[in-house]
């Protein structure tokens, strides 16, 4: 029996209209605009209004994919939302989605990797089409972070943005879609970037907001180590184990972390930084929805055709870390 790939036959990606320059968070904190380019590689984030949420994001850059793709929300079997910042508890922001859509055939359910949820999830709907178990799936990625910045933190301020970015994926025929994945987790070191309060360890109370545990923590300098050896190891594997090398590669799309990170793991890998895909200096770090927002960019630019080889790699809380091989 013919087994086939998941391709992505539309995308799409929606950003909210506030821009967070660094002029305002220079004044704030007392440092100069070119302190924090130095540092992380931002200009400027985009931040939700107060009435936005993170599904009426995801439900923006699913109608979008949805018009590029031609086709009815109600063609959709499965929707996967990757994400860590829930409109709620409980139901899963998925089941948002799919309402704000009219998807009502697909079932829907959240994949919470973090910064690597979009690859997670990627990997996810490929297997359930190449199960034959659904012919339709939309994935997004959506994150609404600056809700868990203390405005009086720096260095959370400075790189966290909100976002949204889906991709549409269907069978293909054998040619294109995911030619390999190396996904990972170590959670030994959850403690590099987590936010404590909130779930069933420290429940909402007036103390956990007293303490401020309900905004993002962070060891920068160990999760940057972790970070460029992580992604460059899990990038040099798959292409080793494809027999491939950079120059084969159309497009590297990383997670828009740090551009520090960025630049390390081409340095490291000696990629050409023309093949590398950066715009985090215009939206931030934008968790799982960097990489899909980032891929629409290029889709709608008219930059990837039939037949480029992309390579996706992410690093994010957990530690969660991955790569992916698609061939577009």
């Amino acid at each position: 029996m013919k087994v086939n790939k998941a391709e992505i036959i539309s995308t799409g990606s929606n950003l909210p209209a506030r821009r967070l320059t660094n002029r305002e968070l220079a004044a704030r904190f007392d440092v100069t605009e070119q302190w924090i380019v130095e540092r992380c590689g931002i200009n400027e984030r985009r931040v939700a209004s107060p009435d936005e949420s993170t599904s009426d994001l995801a439900a923006k850059a699913a109608k979008k994919a949805l018009r590029v793709a031609s086709c009815s929300a109600r063609d959709l079997d499965l929707i996967i939302v990757a994400t860590v910042s829930s409109d709620m508890p409980m139901p899963s922001t998925a089941v948002h989605v799919q309402r704000k859509i009219g998807a009502e055939r697909a079932f829907a359910f959240d994949v919470g990797a973090a910064c690597s949820g979009f690859l997670y999830s990627l990997v996810i709907a490929d297997q359930f089409i190449r199960a034959g178990n659904v012919k339709k799936v939309m994935v997004v990625a959506a994150e609404l972070l600056s809700r868990f910045v203390n405005p009086n933190n720096i260095n959370g301020s400075i790189l966290f943005g909100d976002g949204a970015g889906c991709a549409i994926l269907s069978a293909g025929d054998g040619q294109s879609g995911i030619m390999d994945s190396q996904l990972y987790s170590d959670g030994n070191k959850w403690d590099l970037l987590y936010i404590p309060g909130g779930g069933t360890c420290h429940p909402a109370t007036l103390e956990t907001l007293e303490k401020d545990l309900h905004t993002g923590r962070m060891n920068g300098k160990e999760l940057y180590k972790n970070a460029v050896k992580l992604l460059s190891d899990a990038t040099q594997k798959i292409l080793t184990d494809n027999g491939l090398n950079s120059d084969q590669l159309k497009f590297v799309i990383p997670h828009q972390a740090n551009i520090r990170i960025i630049n390390s793991m081409i340095s490291r890998l000696k990629i050409d930084p023309k093949r590398v895909v950066v715009n985090l200096d215009l939206v931030g770090n934008t968790s799982a929805a960097s990489i899909p927002i980032a891929l629409d960019q290029l889709v709608q630019d008219g930059r990837i055709q039939k037949g480029d080889l992309l390579l996706l790699n992410a690093i994010g809380a957990g530690l969660t870390w991955g790569a992916i091989l698609f061939r577009w």
